[in-house]
């Protein structure tokens, strides 16, 4: 006889257990009323029979009670096995595309430059308003001349001084050079009054000397825009003295900056990976197709800027493991400006071929990527994949795929590896805006 029991076979014995231990009670209470040994009437305690019957009847009871349900469960567990978890799976999509690379960049200035004072004096006019374009030539600011006219003045007084020595000069040499042709004079005399001749030309040049550097004061009073840009504010209002320096070995004032604005560099970093990339794929192109550079900003979708890479360091950075690209950019609306940051993309090859899947699908697996696929037999198998960039809001896969991989596209937070579900066709679809090609 087996050791478990049905419901069925529990209410049973205990129906029959009640059953018998009641006939056995009235047969005891029957004896117990015909004969009683003291009173010779029925007694009115329970016999030892009757306890030990309700024990058994309690304890069948409780029995039922325990294990009752744990037997009708697992029971259940073995008549009801689990049905295999659904997930969605489609092809990667297939489009003709473009290798290229995709980097954050800043805008700097071509020409930047800081305008100090090269002569000292009281600042006398401002001749324009923060934030303005000038233009080259346009005048900025003006110094007091005062104290280089009067140094002009000198310098042009001891120039004429040194002509009027340079006359008598030489025409004492011509009266000496006669008298000698005469024998009444020397030749000591001629050479003295020869001496004396040079000594005047060399006053003059001195003077001459004198004015170039009093007019060049004199000019660089007046200080205007070396090229054309956005000025910033002035940092010295009229009224101020301001020091200066020529050779820019002594305090000097700082009045303002003035940055260029077209065209404008694109400053980017490309990383060692990127970069090996780069090269390789410039060594395959014969046009300047790896050149071109196009740009979005902050709140662009699309990349409708271009411009043309035209530097690359000579060096890895140790610190950061990546090489410093530049990029020159037209301006012509003035909308980009230095300091502000942008998008990057430079293209490497002609359009070919590529795979796109959601970007959802990608896991990561430690240093790599992988891609969970669905086979024949419906075991999830993972796929080590190399991923490009985002393109129409999916994922390039450039390596690991085949057009003909089952790619789990919904579901992936349930399908673990090796594990078998029950796949059902989903649809790959691309983003609707194209900005985000």
């Amino acid at each position: 006889m087996s050791g478990a029991y049905s419901a069925e076979s529990y209410i049973q014995i205990t129906s029959d257990s009640e059953l018998m231990l009641g006939e056995e009670t009235m047969r005891d209470a029957t004896i117990e009323s015909v004969a009683s040994p003291i009173t010779g009437g029925p007694s009115s305690k329970p016999g030892v029979k009757f306890w030990v019957g309700a024990a058994l009847v309690l304890a069948i009871v409780a029995g039922a009670i325990v294990f009752g349900p744990r037997f009708f469960a697992r029971r259940a567990d073995h008549s009801t096995p689990s049905s295999p978890l659904i997930v969605n799976v489609s092809v990667p999509l297939q489009r003709e595309l473009e290798t290229r690379l995709q980097f954050l960049g800043q805008f700097s200035a071509v020409e930047r430059v800081e305008l100090r004072a090269q002569v000292g004096g009281t600042l006398t006019q401002i001749g324009f308003k923060d934030g303005d374009i000038v233009r080259k030539g346009d005048l900025l600011f003006e110094i007091d001349p005062t104290p280089y006219q009067i140094k002009l003045s000198q310098a042009t007084a001891q120039l004429e001084s040194a002509h009027a020595r340079f006359d008598l000069a030489s025409r004492e040499l011509s009266r000496a050079e006669t008298l000698k042709r005469t024998d009444a004079g020397t030749v000591e005399n001629v050479d003295q009054r020869a001496a004396e001749q040079q000594t005047a030309q060399a006053a003059i040049d001195d003077a001459q000397a004198f004015i170039r550097d009093a007019q060049f004061d004199l000019d660089h009073c007046r200080i205007t825009a070396p090229f054309t840009g956005r000025i910033g504010t002035h940092l010295v209002s009229v009224g101020n003295l301001v020091s200066g320096s020529r050779a820019g070995n002594g305090p000097t004032t700082l009045l303002t900056t003035l940055v260029s604005l077209n065209p404008i560099y694109l400053d980017f970093d490309m990383s060692e990976s990127d970069y090996m990339a780069f090269l390789r794929e410039r060594q395959k192109q014969k046009r300047s197709l790896a050149d071109r550079v196009e740009a979005s900003l902050s709140d662009e979708v699309s990349f409708d800027r271009s411009g043309t890479l035209n530097f690359i360091d000579n060096a890895l950075d140790r610190s950061s493991g990546t090489i410093h690209a530049r990029a020159t950019m037209p301006n012509g609306d003035l909308l980009l400006t230095p300091g502000g940051f942008a998008r990057v993309r430079l293209a490497l090859s002609t359009p070919a071929q590529v795979l796109l899947v959601p970007d959802a699908s990608v896991l990561p697996d430690q240093s790599d990527h992988i891609v969970l696929t669905v086979g024949p037999d419906n075991v999830v198998t993972p796929k080590k994949v190399e991923l490009g960039d985002l393109r129409y809001g999916l994922r390039v896969v450039r390596s690991g795929l085949t057009p003909n991989d089952r790619v789990v596209i919904d579901g992936v937070s349930v399908a673990a590896p090796g594990s078998k579900v029950s796949p059902h066709d989903g649809t790959i679809q691309l983003a609707s805006d194209a900005g985000k090609n």
